[in-house]
């Protein structure tokens, strides 16, 4: 299994666009320009951007200079919210197929399981919601 890169090229856009984008008289950037920092393909950037603005945290323009922007100040943005935005599934799941019920730890483990990676989950959700895209940008700038 591969871990799951999404929410790092979503943060890395986030900061990247909150770089660059008060450069700019109109506050716009295009997917290439931020896949050519995050040195993917720009289908994926604006996957991810899709994502990003579903949760309100980028707007897209169309038309004469079309590009995307942030719609708050990096200050105001969390982790968690990109989390949110742009992680669906669970971090831990269960089983792929449901476990032997004949069996007593196939039949108990599930429960216990669920209930102890909602545990680490919440623990994760009230770290991220600690920490800015600010954050982030300054800290990865800082020497």
């Amino acid at each position: 299994m591969s871990a799951n890169s999404r929410m790092t090229t979503a943060t890395h856009t986030l900061a990247w666009m909150a770089l660059v984008c008060p450069q700019r008289p109109d506050g716009i950037v295009t997917s290439d320009q931020i896949a050519d920092s995050v040195n993917t393909n720009p289908v994926v950037i604006r996957r991810t951007l899709g994502h990003l603005r579903d949760a309100g945290l980028v707007e897209s323009r169309r038309g004469v200079g079309a590009g995307w922007r942030l719609t708050r100040p990096p200050e105001e943005m969390t982790l968690r919210d990109v989390h949110q935005a742009v992680e669906t599934d669970p971090l831990l799941a269960l089983h792929a197929a449901t476990p032997n019920p004949k069996c007593p730890v196939g039949a108990g483990i599930p429960p216990v399981l669920r209930e102890a990676y909602d545990r680490a989950e919440e623990s994760m959700r009230r770290e991220l919601a600690t920490v800015t895209i600010a954050d982030v940008l300054r800290d990865t700038l800082a020497p």
